[in-house]
């Protein structure tokens, strides 16, 4: 059987390990915290860039559709009054 002492020592060592890991989990999960931060305002930052390269996107559609319909009108223009002569 093991005498108490060896148990106290035993009890020591792996309270000290246990403490260590402790500390060692804390420090990681300050840096893990700090690194979702970081992404999540990369992330707000894309999301920010892709609203602006949609609302590009719909002006260059909207300027399309008005060359397009001027095209159209033009055209129309011009053939009544190709027709009229």
């Amino acid at each position: 059987m093991t005498k108490p002492d060896s148990i106290d020592v035993k009890l020591a060592v792996y309270v000290e390990r246990l403490d260590r890991y402790i500390e060692t989990q804390s420090a990681l999960n300050s840096s893990l915290i700090n690194s979702f931060k970081s992404i999540e305002t990369d992330v707000a930052d894309i999301q920010v860039w892709k609203s602006k390269m949609y609302g590009m996107k719909t002006g260059l559609v909207a300027v399309g559709f008005l060359i397009v319909h001027l095209v159209v009108i033009i055209g129309t223009l011009t053939g009544i009054n190709w027709n009229n002569r």
